[in-house]
This record gives structure tokens, C-alpha cells and sequence, in this order.
């Protein structure tokens, strides 16, 4: 069975990052709901402590990011590669909010895609 992207998923997101996020507009958003993301999926693990509710507010942070993130999406000049399946979408976005993402903004990448 061959891997549905070459490299496997994270390093394919990777390497097509800056094609799909050089748009400022779209940065911007990127950075506010990130964090509101990570902070969601956190809270997915209240219930652990007996705070139920919390998960409820995590995943709505979580799909209020998503959300916004897809806005700014269609603002770039290339349309994101549609989803393969449904668990490539949620690995995809996961991967995106927890590593591609910030690795972007560390490498540099976010700076050379506001420059450019």
C-alpha cells in the first residue's frame, strides 16, 4: 500500500507550506488562532480533573480556529490541496496547528512570506 503523500503527511504539509500561506491576511489569522487551537485541544483533557464543561469550550476553540484559519485560506492565491479522507483532514490539521505552523513561524518562513 503506497502513502497517500509522498514523504508521508507531515513532511508533503511541510514542503508545500509557503505555497498556501503567503497571504498577510491570511498569517495574521494564522497567528491568533493557533494558540486558541493548542489552548483548545488542552482542554480537551479537563475532564481528567473532573472540569467536563472545559472540553466543551476546547472544542469550540478548536473549531472556531479551524474555522477562521479556512477564511484565511481563501484569501491565499492557491487553494489548499482538498482533503483525502476525513483522517487525513484532522492529521493535517493537527499537524498543521501543532508543528507545521510553528516551525514555520520559528524558520523564518513567516517573515519571508510578509516580506514577500
Amino acid at each position: 500500500m503506497s502513502e497517500p503523500r509522498p514523504g508521508g503527511l507531515l513532511a508533503w504539509q511541510w514542503t508545500h507550506y509557503p505555497e498556501f500561506h503567503g497571504d498577510r491576511r491570511n498569517l495574521v489569522l494564522h497567528v491568533l488562532t493557533v494558540p486558541l487551537f493548542q489552548m483548545g485541544t488542552l482542554l480537551l483533557t479537563a475532564p481528567l480533573w473532573g472540569a467536563w464543561w472545559l472540553a466543551l469550550v476546547g472544542l469550540g476553540l478548536m473549531l472556531g480556529a479551524v474555522a477562521v484559519q479556512g477564511r484565511g485560506h481563501a484569501l491565499e492565491r492557491n487553494p489548499p490541496v482538498p482533503f483525502a479522507s476525513r483522517g487525513e483532514a484532522v492529521g493535517r490539521i493537527v499537524l498543521e496547528q501543532w508543528i507545521n505552523f510553528p516551525r514555520y513561524l520559528i524558520s523564518g518562513g513567516f517573515l519571508r512570506a510578509w516580506r514577500g
